[in-house]
């Protein structure tokens, strides 16, 4: 799973990023409302879910989340925010925000809302996917191949999921890149090429199931 974190306190930012990242997520960081605002409204289908600052700069957290619903955007928001009246409250999630969390809290609290909005069940997705022999359980992360329990890393499992969420549709290189590692990581050329090698050792296909669009990058055929 991606989520986009945005909160204009860097050093917060940086702590909220770290736990996440070990509970097993992918995490990009903004630090100001309209930079959110741009990047869910061009980049939509990228990110499971936004954890939102109320206080931003720019653009204050309601205002954004509300262009967003305003604009069909559907995807879960948690609003964090040190204001914490119940009318505070109450603007974040007539805004549109799925869920609310005054600051300071707990982390875990944070990871456990994340997972409980993330269980929902979605027009576009589902908690389990299967395609040919392939089961994917993306609430508890696990993966079977032909009935047996499949050894996936988080990047594979992300990989495979996002050609399993589009089926017969051709997917870049680049689009694969941008759902499964953080946008500031170093891209090198042939990391989504190596992913998608092994995934293929693991489910013994030799290009029938994961097919190369040559000079353009995957899709997953049935």
């Amino acid at each position: 799973m991606k989520l986009l974190l945005v909160e204009d306190n860097k050093k917060l930012s940086d702590t909220i990023k770290m736990g996440l990242e070990q509970e097993g997520f992918a995490v990009d960081c903004l630090y100001d409302g309209a930079s959110a605002e741009r990047r869910i409204s061009v980049n939509r289908d990228e990110y499971d879910l936004v954890v939102l600052d109320r206080m931003l700069p720019e653009k204050e957290g309601a205002a954004v989340c509300l262009a967003w619903r305003n604009a069909d955007i559907r995807i879960p928001v948690i609003m964090l925010t040190a204001l914490d009246t119940t009318n505070d409250k109450v603007m974040g999630l007539d805004a549109g925000a799925d869920d609310y969390l005054s600051k300071p809290f707990e982390f875990d609290e944070l990871v456990a809302r994340i997972h409980a909005l993330l269980r929902r069940p979605k027009n576009f997705a589902h908690d389990v996917l299967t395609v040919a022999d392939i089961t994917l359980d993306t609430t508890n992360r696990r993966a079977e191949f032909r009935s047996k329990e499949l050894s996936l890393t988080l990047k594979e499992f992300m990989v495979l999921e996002y050609l399993m969420r589009n089926v017969n549709k051709v997917i870049t290189r680049d689009t694969l890149y941008a759902h499964a590692w953080d946008f500031a990581d170093s891209s090198f050329s042939n990391t989504v090429d190596v992913h998608i090698k092994n995934l293929r050792k693991k489910l013994h296909d030799n290009g029938k199931l994961i097919q190369t669009i040559r000079g353009v990058g995957y899709t997953m055929g049935v």
